[in-house]
Order: structure tokens, then C-alpha cells, then sequence
């Protein structure tokens, strides 16, 4: 299966690629979204489950790698590209098995891909 920028890190954090970011924080362009449960890469689709907490009611969220536009390896923090509002409409996340289902991850893939131009941090 053919992988998309969605899927990738971008070029300048590629230096990621391989990294245990279990435990990191992410955060969105307007705020703290929760911490990195787990990595996956099924199909092809290197992604993110990512925790976050009370903020929506202890759900977790399916981000794709493609969205990560900062990695700071000190504070250990990845800024994402869109916003928590963004990140709460995204294709719901239920099971673990959704990791593996290429008819949700497509889902996923086709709602990142269809938000605004991504809003690279400033510095």
C-alpha cells in the first residue's frame, strides 16, 4: 500500500521516525490535547493514539503522523497542525482494532487531508 504525506512525517522531523514518543505530550495550535498512548504503523499508515485525558471525556484520538508539525525533543511536546476542535471532529476512535482496519484509517486519512492547509508553528 502506498503511503501519502498524511502518513509520513514531514521531511524536517523525519529525524522521529523510529522514536518511542510514548508518554510525549501533544498539543494543538490552540492548546494542550493530551500524551502519546501508542505508535502504529498498520497498512502502511503510521499513526498516533493519542490520550487525552478528561479533555473529551477520556477518549483517545487517532492522529496521523502527517499532522506533527513540531517535535520538541527536550520538553518532549509535538505540536500538531490543526486545532483541539479539529482533533475532537476527527472519525471517532472506539477500538484498538481501528489501528488495523484500513476502511476507518482511510476515513481518518480523508478527513486530515480535507482540513485547511497546515498551520506550520512560527521560530
Amino acid at each position: 500500500m502506498p503511503t501519502d504525506s498524511i502518513w509520513s512525517y514531514a521531511r524536517d522531523l523525519d529525524h522521529v521516525r523510529g522514536e518511542d514518543l510514548t508518554g510525549w505530550s501533544v498539543v494543538a495550535s490552540d492548546g494542550t490535547v493530551g500524551h502519546v498512548d501508542r505508535q502504529a504503523g498498520h497498512h502502511g499508515m503510521a499513526h498516533l493514539v493519542v490520550d487525552t485525558g478528561v479533555w473529551v471525556f477520556g477518549r483517545s484520538l487517532l492522529v496521523p503522523v502527517g499532522v506533527v508539525a513540531a517535535v520538541d525533543t527536550v520538553e518532549r511536546k509535538l505540536t500538531v497542525s490543526c486545532t483541539r476542535g479539529e482533533l475532537k471532529a476527527a472519525p471517532r476512535f472506539r477500538t484498538d482494532s481501528e489501528t488495523m482496519d484500513l476502511t476507518y484509517l482511510t476515513a481518518v486519512g480523508d478527513y486530515y487531508r480535507a482540513l485547511p492547509a497546515p498551520r506550520r508553528p512560527a521560530g
